[in-house]
């Protein structure tokens, strides 16, 4: 095959890559959010506290999710969102994306007990 129509397909791949939906969080400074995704496919943003950092966020997040499934929840994994990135509480640890639909990253993993992490920072 020719190269100029190679060229011609990628270019065309990629402008549709560029299109697609991204749905991106608030990028409010030192502001940790609860996502809670609604019936009509939207998502509702709560302010849960303020936050010195995505740990510190992804930590209240945690203790909102135990206090849940201790009053009787079910809600296993849950949303959140720290300057401009969501995070995914997950029963892996924490990941971390810019838009909901793109790559996810592990910010935090799980321990041996359950708590969160930095991964490498525990000894092996």
């Amino acid at each position: 095959m020719p190269l100029k129509p190679l060229l011609v397909l990628a270019a065309a791949a990629l402008a549709l890559c560029a299109c697609a939906k991204k749905t991106t969080p608030p990028g409010d400074a030192g502001v940790c959010y609860h996502v809670a995704p609604q019936k009509d496919g939207s998502l509702k943003y709560n302010k849960l506290v303020k936050a010195p950092s995505l740990e510190v966020c992804a930590a209240n997040l945690e203790a909102m999710r135990i206090k849940f499934l201790r009053l009787g929840g079910n809600q296993q994994e849950i949303y959140g969102a720290y300057q401009a990135n969501f995070l995914f509480l997950q029963k892996e640890g924490v990941l971390t994306s810019t838009s909901l639909e793109g790559p996810r990253y592990v910010a935090l993993v799980r321990t041996g007990d359950g708590r969160l992490a930095i991964p490498g920072a525990m000894p092996q």
